[in-house]
């Protein structure tokens, strides 16, 4: 069965992040998209949207009939405030939240919050403890740093790209935003590192965080790195994995599924040829060693895909399970959801929805044996929680929410 959502989360304590109020002043995916993990872990998330407008992520598809299907699952478990910030009212609106907050996530572009005096440095005097975690496509500083950025091409800067594609093609781009959640991982990870350094020693205090979008890409890359400093290769673009491992790669079976296989050390490669019948391999000088097996991949994967083509993919997974090589059927997404250990491991959930009733999305990642995360809402609406916020931190009086309505400030 589906993990039932807010249906079943009942109590006071959500994660290991009860307690810290983030303000998300960031649109799109990948700024979002970490605030949104440390919400799911019990963070109070309060997000700050343009009146009239909200982050343009509520515009992006896929719909259904004119509701947007992404912002319930990337808006989940915040809080929506409407704010002008471009008006000195709504600036010092921000500036009395940030004196009650731990953390401003931003990805305007470099020098926007400073033109407007709500910049790190301006905010720190509201709050020295302050931790601001700043996204921009190039990073604050060096000479791309004005650059306009978005995902795809910070993904061609970091490298990820050229290595993509077969090598008589263009090179491809991911077919989703892949950088832009990569980089949110990157988002929760630097605010939680902060906010240790700041709450455990002696001398902590707050401080701003510099996240490119590129830079979460290019860090992956140290292969890429230390073979183009120390052998002067420029790798390739290849459509799999390859110039690692051999055989690597994904196969077709008799009845016409994909799998994906790699054996990435001698001793799975072993696994793969007993499973195979060919235990001559590990005694033949162009197969017996990874170093060898490459020199060879086509070859060597030919040798596999004629093989899977024998099989079934039932009966192929099963075989090689047994074996213990590392395998998985290639799955669409109709697959996953009827895929038992995504079931079992409540890897989807169900969340109520104002208008749809129910929506599902992923759940929480990872699994905490303690303090584990919960999805206590989804997107909310633009301005949902206005008055919840203005009246219970702020102290504002109905009046005068009526009266920053009127003026548009929210």
């Amino acid at each position: 069965m589906f993990l039932k959502g807010i249906d079943i989360m009942k109590g006071n304590n959500f994660g290991p992040l009860t307690g810290i109020r983030i303000l998300d002043l960031s649109t799109m995916i990948a700024a979002p998209f970490g605030a949104t993990l440390l919400g799911d872990f019990g963070a109070e998330v309060i997000k700050v949207e343009l009146p009239g407008k909200g982050d343009s992520l509520r515009g992006m598809g896929p719909f259904h009939e004119d509701e947007p299907l992404r912002w319930p699952g990337i808006g989940r478990n915040k809080k929506s405030l409407t704010l002008d910030l471009h008006k000195e009212e709504g600036k010092e609106i921000l500036r009395k939240l940030v004196r009650v907050s731990d953390v401003v996530i931003e990805n305007f572009r470099v020098g926007t919050l400073e033109k407007w005096g709500i910049g790190y440095e301006d905010l720190k005097k509201e709050n020295p403890n302050l931790i601001m975690t700043r996204v921009t496509g190039y990073g604050q500083t060096g000479p791309n740093s004005n650059k306009a950025g978005f995902g795809t091409p910070a993904t061609a800067y970091s490298g990820f790209t050229y290595l993509h594609g077969y090598k008589d093609r263009p090179p491809i781009s991911p077919s989703f935003s892949l950088t832009d959640y990569v980089t949110g991982i990157y988002v929760a990870f630097a605010t939680v590192t902060a906010l240790y350094y700041r709450d455990t020693k002696e001398n902590g205090t707050g401080q701003y965080i510099d996240i490119g979008l590129y830079e979460s890409m290019f860090r992956m890359m140290e292969f890429l790195v230390a073979e183009y400093d120390q052998n002067g290769t420029i790798k390739d673009r290849s459509p799999g994995l390859s110039g690692h491992s051999s055989p690597a790669g994904t196969f077709q079976t008799k009845d016409g599924h994909w799998v994906s296989l790699v054996t990435s050390s001698d001793r799975t490669f072993e696994r793969l040829a007993k499973a195979m019948n060919r235990e001559d391999m590990l005694e033949d000088e162009r197969y017996y060693t990874n170093a060898e097996r490459l020199k060879r991949f086509d070859e060597t994967n030919g040798i596999v895909a004629d093989w899977v083509k024998t099989y079934n993919r039932a009966d192929l997974l099963h075989l090689l399970d047994e074996y213990g090589v590392p395998v998985s059927p290639i799955y669409s997404i109709k697959d996953i959801f009827e895929d038992e250990h995504f079931k079992q491991r409540e890897n989807i959930i169900e969340v109520s929805h104002p208008r749809l009733g129910k929506i599902k999305m992923p759940g929480i990642v990872p699994k905490f044996s303690e303090t584990p995360g919960a999805v206590r809402n989804a997107g909310p609406d633009l301005g949902e929680n206005n008055e919840e916020i203005l009246e219970s931190l702020l102290n504002f009086n109905k009046e005068e929410i009526e009266n920053l309505k009127i003026n548009k400030v929210i």
